[in-house]
């Protein structure tokens, strides 16, 4: 008997009902049991195989097993580079994203004109902050102080800040027409699980993302060099009180991504170049992250693990890329991350298939460093002991509001602090 090409581990529900609309809220199992289960028809973006329930893998022979014990309610590990969907899970379930919509935040007004230069700066007003939610994640940003946009994205990006969320978004124009630009742009990403309530992902009825949307979000803000720069960033002076006669006092952040900086039980992960995590008791741990590892670089989303082991949402993750990593060419793909709707494929596929291969794109930006006030200090690991610029790839060329949309190109990270690898 010849033998077996390859092993398909795909996990389905039963037969789900065609009729069934997807709303605005996730789609879930009324079990009471702790182990629920998207129960409407998923989104087909992307290929097939991502609107199917359970875990969706292609093992060649010599591919390696996936992790045991995941957890997460929804998972995906893509390519970066080629957009490649090496393996997941309920990818497309509709579920609260937490603070990793900032992502998306991000990607949709970092370049607006009214946020530009990142030296501008404002001084924030009672009513800047007046619809920040009780119990928020908070950098400190306080009134009738004054901080830079730089500043303020750092305090995005390193604290999870919905008050500099609220401050940038009152910048741009409010709250309003931050939310409607940002599912505008979602929509025109292809994330159409996603719902958009709040601009800082704080639990709001009817808002929800997917592990598959949130990975488009980062590969699209992945582009910038101030999101690359700001997501990799693993401390910062941030602005304090300012007293009469004295030099405005500052405070150091850290990133609360455990993958980037570390903490007791999870080591700094080796290649980790950010992106974004987020926790609500509603949505409970998500986190998307990209990394690198000889020449490949791999985005991974991880939503709402059941696992009560601590910082088990980051332990997943770094399962998961060690598995892909150990997994790339060894598997079938069994979707794709598309490109946003204005891409130029020259294909003419649609949404459903995900679209064609694209073509490769302009020369890159120069690296930039250090910028805005404060002190930063990036975090990355390297082989052998010695740290590397890391790299970070895009998705497909494509005209988007007047930029450009690039593929396999790679954007080192400034500064990076070179430190051994603990992992």
């Amino acid at each position: 008997m010849p033998a077996l090409k390859k092993t398909v581990l795909t996990v389905t529900s039963a037969v789900l009902l065609s009729t069934f609309v997807v709303g605005p809220a996730s789609a879930v199992s009324k079990d009471t049991t702790d182990d629920p289960k998207p129960t409407a028809p998923m989104s087909k973006v992307g290929g097939g195989r991502l609107g199917l329930v359970g875990t969706q893998v292609d093992l060649g022979p010599d591919a390696p097993v996936l992790p045991k014990d995941l957890t997460g309610r929804s998972w995906i590990v893509a390519d970066a580079e080629s957009g490649e969907v090496l393996a997941s899970h309920n990818s497309h379930w509709r579920l609260p994203p937490a603070s990793t919509l900032k992502m998306l935040f991000a990607d949709t007004v970092m370049d607006a004109p009214e946020l530009q230069p990142k030296t501008l700066t404002h001084k924030v007003t009672n009513k800047d902050l007046a619809d920040v939610g009780e119990g928020s994640s908070l950098v400190g940003v306080k009134e009738r102080l004054t901080y830079t946009v730089h500043d303020l994205w750092l305090g995005v990006f390193l604290r999870s800040g919905n008050d500099a969320v609220h401050v940038l978004s009152s910048m741009y124009g409010g709250v309003p027409k931050t939310v409607t630009a940002m599912q505008a742009h979602a929509e025109e990403l292809q994330a159409l699980d996603t719902h958009v309530v709040s601009p800082d992902g704080y639990d709001a009825p009817g808002q929800v993302s997917s592990a598959y949307d949130l990975t488009l979000f980062a590969r699209s803000g992945l582009q910038k060099e101030d999101f690359r720069e700001y997501c990799s960033t693993a401390t910062a002076e941030f602005p304090g009180e300012k007293k009469a006669g004295k030099k405005r006092e500052a405070f150091q952040i850290q990133n609360t991504n455990r993958l980037l900086t570390g903490d007791v039980g999870v080591e700094p992960y080796k290649g980790i170049a950010g992106v974004k995590n987020g926790y609500t008791t509603h949505a409970g741990n998500t986190f998307t992250g990209v990394a690198e590892r000889n020449g490949k670089v791999l985005l991974v989303t991880v939503m709402n693990p059941k696992s009560h082991e601590s910082h088990a949402v980051y332990k997943e993750a770094a399962s998961l890329l060690d598995w892909g990593f150990d997994a790339v060419g060894k598997v079938t793909p069994v979707g794709e991350l598309v490109p946003p709707k204005s891409a130029e494929t020259g294909t003419g596929k649609g949404t459903e298939s995900g679209g064609g291969q694209s073509t490769t794109g302009a020369n890159g930006a120069a690296n930039k460093g250090k910028h805005g006030s404060g002190t930063t200090k990036t975090a990355a690991a390297g082989s052998s002991g010695v740290g590397i610029a890391l790299a970070i790839v895009g998705g497909v060329l494509v005209l988007l509001a007047g930029g450009v949309f690039l593929v396999n190109r790679r954007w080192p990270l400034p500064d990076l602090v070179r430190r051994l690898p603990r992992r």
